[in-house]
């Protein structure tokens, strides 16, 4: 009996995640609920457990392939003894079925003629672009090692070798557009494959080392965030694939570099000509697909943005009487987060429109505040929720906002724990910017954004004196907030800021 290990649901508006690495190799015993591999996105990563007790019968998705939600990753024997011998039947009978249909038997060269053919690509997907071929024609492969990569608007798939032998005729070149279940290549299996794995060893390090092994994509996208280039990082993956885990090495080497070092590359001798100094990456049909999904999304909601500034006096000096206090009773420190989540919240239960969301021709009024608390990672922005945040305490909230603060930095953030919020507030005041437009998270209606404090003169009671002053900015899809709602809400947050008590009193 087989169990089929897929990839889970990955979280609210994340479709794609990339197999970062495999814990287990075809043939390996595993137990229930036992981690296979770990997959990423841009927002966490994601561990996935044994559906089953028995052997790991074959890997589908290899480390660096690109998934969608709910596709193939392997296979789970339950019975125990299908390990990589179980695969072999089935090459067997694809070069069987293949040669059957190939002319003279199937046999050229002294070896059976195997297909490589367009694998699923997933619903709705019919057709993809060939990006990159890793191999060249008469080149000796292993089987299940990677042929070639394909882009759809939604995924990147790899095709691994059906079986080993000799790539022996390519029937479709770069930059072409396959349908599903189309040919791309013939490979050429038996008589010939031997003589040219002889071969092997003397090229093998020359293809784990040259610019034709693709990256892993999540890999890719952390280099082009970290300004670094593929000779910068020392890839551990397959054929020298660089992962994404590579990438953090590399930095935190960088990191640990000393001054001298660092301050030697400047001296190096500079091209007169910029165009030497530019590299120029075509973008992925993938990545494509998300800027015009992001770009729609801005363009989907009539987003606007209105501002206030708030004195923070009266909330540091209550901050300052009894932090020590507060920290001694709850075991948390106390922050600004709590008095922003509470204000809020209040805010929220009088102007109730900018916590909820349109659904189709309807709008759906949220009873409860699902805050969502945006959070800088090593891996990048992620949003965990903390529900039911207006049933809570001061205490309460601190200590959900650190214990999610530090499960996002490590990267262990469940995707449940980062959805269904109904507002959402970012505090870019941290990274020391001073103004900003923050971006709708959707189905979200508003966000709020924090600034620095800064010390300012400002006129009180006819005289002037230096304030701690925060700017404010709530960004609101204006399809269902009206001006007036949202100046209402920026100004009861400024108003319980400025007054904590009011918050004590519920007014």
């Amino acid at each position: 009996m087989s169990t089929e290990i897929r990839v889970p649901t990955l979280g609210e508006s994340v479709t794609e995640a990339t197999v970062a690495t495999w814990f287990k190799k075809p043939g390996d015993t595993v137990e229930v609920d036992e981690m296979l591999c770990e997959l990423e996105t841009d927002k966490v990563t994601v561990e996935v457990p044994s559906p089953a007790a028995g052997t790991l019968a074959d890997i589908v998705a290899a480390e660096g392939e690109t998934v969608g939600v709910d596709a193939l990753l392997g296979n789970i024997s339950e019975s125990g003894n299908a390990g990589p011998e179980e695969t072999k039947p089935r090459a067997a009978e694809t070069k069987k079925t293949d040669a059957e249909a190939a002319p003279n038997g199937g046999k050229s060269g002294g070896g059976e003629t195997v297909k490589v053919m367009v694998p699923a690509l997933g619903e709705s997907v019919t057709e993809a672009t060939i990006a990159t071929w890793f191999k060249k024609e008469g080149d000796t492969v292993e089987a299940d090692e990677m042929l070639c990569e394909l882009e759809t608007d939604k995924v990147s798939v790899e095709v691994p070798a059906p079986a080993a032998g000799v790539l022996s005729k390519i029937l479709k070149g770069e930059g072409d557009t396959v349908e599903a279940g189309g040919q791309l290549a013939e490979m050429t299996s038996g008589g010939a494959a031997p003589a040219k794995s002889a071969e092997a060893p003397a090229t093998a390090p020359a293809a784990s080392t040259g610019k034709d092994v693709e990256d892993a994509p999540a890999a890719k996208k952390a280099m082009a965030e970290a300004g670094l280039s593929k000779d910068q990082v020392t890839g551990t993956g397959k054929d020298g694939r660089i992962m994404k885990d590579d990438v953090a090495k590399a930095l935190k080497s960088a990191t640990a570099a000393p001054a001298p070092a660092a301050a030697a590359a400047p001296r190096a001798p500079v091209p007169a000509d910029d165009a030497a100094r530019e590299e120029r990456v075509k973008m992925t049909r993938l990545r494509q697909t998300i800027a015009r999904r992001l770009k729609d999304a801005q363009n989907t909601a009539a987003m606007l943005t209105t501002y206030n500034e708030v004195d923070m006096t009266e909330v540091m000096a209550l901050r300052n009487q009894y932090k020590a206090e507060f920290e001694k009773k709850h075991g948390v420190r106390m922050g600004f987060m709590s008095f922003f989540t509470k204000a809020c919240c209040h805010a929220l239960k009088e102007v109730p429109e900018v916590n909820a969301e349109i659904d189709g021709t309807d709008v759906v009024y949220k009873n409860f505040v699902h805050m969502g608390i945006a959070a800088g990672t090593p891996q990048g922005l992620v949003v965990p929720v903390i529900r039911d945040a207006d049933q809570m305490s001061f205490a309460e909230i601190e200590k959900a906002i650190a214990e999610k603060g530090a499960r996002a930095r490590d990267g262990k953030l469940s995707m449940a724990e980062m959805q269904g919020g109904t507002f959402t507030i970012s505090n870019g005041g941290v990274y020391g910017s001073l103004m900003s437009s923050p971006i709708l998270n959707p189905p979200q209606s508003g966000i709020l954004g924090m600034h620095k404090i800064q010390d300012r003169p400002m006129v009180i009671n006819g005289e002037i004196k230096i304030r701690p002053m925060m700017y404010l900015a709530l960004s609101y899809d204006h399809r269902i907030v009206d001006g007036k709602g949202a100046v209402t809400f920026l100004v009861r947050v400024k108003d319980a800021l400025e007054d904590p008590r009011r918050l004590l009193m519920d007014l």
